[in-house]
């Protein structure tokens, strides 16, 4: 006859056993689980902050719960990522609109279907002993690479300097890190930055020429691009994409302690004050549904060079995010995040 010790030993034995039991399903499971996942590869011109909705999309696991398995890879400039994504090597690209049209340009059949910035995050900056129109004068400018943002804002910062293009030498120099040490070297004359670094060579003394920041001026600067092709071919993927990215912006404006620890994280940031300035940055510049804004894509287009198309419909489709308001997708989000 069980004793009541013997009936505790059986049941603890019992419960164990099903705990294991569940811990080895668990881990036979998992492995096809993250095997079912669709591999999606993005490219990102840099890491700067405009990049926050994508890695809060993968703190909050959304890509995950889309089926994706996302990959973000850095592509040393935005012209440079476009045409990795024309030639079916990335899946999205998160650039400017100026890279985009000028792929088209080039025989490309890209398209923005959503923006992380409607405005200019730009500042441009001097080397040392570089203060006036006169100095900058026949020297080198710095951009990320040629069609990129870096290079077609070159163009307004020298507008507002009395000079054009033709009274300097741009040359491709990559990240915009890479970009402040030729700058504080003295190797260029002056680039377009934008954060974290930007608030880093503030810190360092760097000279400000032209603040395009500070005049919020309209221009489609940051957008999730995809080939034509998939809007047709792959729109389900691409859509699902889209929606876990809308909710990683949504948690980044929701969550601000979070965000700013995956900023931090990102960016490999440790000054306080940096991370505040670029968290900041990224709310004041981020639609919080990623609609890109019209007048933001006309500016873009009208500093372009002639032979572009000027039809917005030749390079923007936000056909994707049409279909979400009618699915009430951003409602759905703005009470989920308690956001007005």
């Amino acid at each position: 006859m069980l004793t009541r010790c013997d009936h505790v030993r059986q049941r603890l034995s019992g419960a164990l056993a099903l705990v294991l039991a569940l811990l080895l399903v668990e881990l036979r499971t998992a492995p096809a689980i993250a095997a079912d996942l669709i591999a999606f590869k993005v490219g990102i011109s840099d890491r700067v902050n405009t990049v926050l909705p994508l890695w809060m999309a993968e703190a909050g696991g959304f890509y995950a719960a889309q089926g994706l398995n996302v990959e973000i890879v850095a592509m040393g400039g935005g012209s440079q990522g476009a045409r990795e994504l024309q030639a079916g090597r990335i899946d999205v690209m998160r650039v400017g609109l100026s890279s985009v049209v000028q792929t088209n340009r080039a025989g490309g059949d890209l398209r923005a279907i959503a923006s992380m910035s409607n405005v200019i995050r730009f500042t441009f900056f001097s080397a040392p002993g570089i203060r006036t129109a006169a100095d900058l004068k026949g020297g080198v400018i710095g951009v990320s690479t040629f069609g990129s943002e870096s290079d077609s804002t070159v163009t307004l910062a020298l507008r507002r300097l009395g000079m054009t293009r033709n009274d300097v030498m741009l040359k491709e120099y990559g990240g915009a890190t890479r970009r402040l040490a030729a700058l504080k070297s003295g190797e260029i004359k002056a680039s377009a930055i934008n954060e974290p670094v930007a608030s880093q060579a503030r810190d360092q003394g760097v000279h400000v020429m032209v603040d395009l920041v500070a005049e919020q001026i309209p221009w489609l600067f940051s957008s999730v691009v995809v080939r034509r092709s998939d809007l047709a071919n792959r729109r389900d993927l691409v859509a699902r994409f889209l929606k876990a990215t809308i909710e990683g912006n949504y948690l980044a404006f929701a969550n601000e302690k979070l965000a700013k620890e995956v900023l931090a994280r990102e960016l490999k940031l440790t000054d306080r004050n940096t991370i505040e300035i670029s968290y900041d940055d990224f709310r004041k510049q981020s639609p919080l549904d990623m609609e890109p804004s019209r007048p933001g894509a006309e500016s873009v287009i009208a500093e372009l060079p002639a032979g572009v198309s000027t039809r917005l419909e030749d390079h923007l489709d936000t056909g994707i995010l049409d279909d979400l308001k009618q699915q009430d997708f951003f409602i759905m989000l703005r009470r989920k995040y308690a956001i007005k």
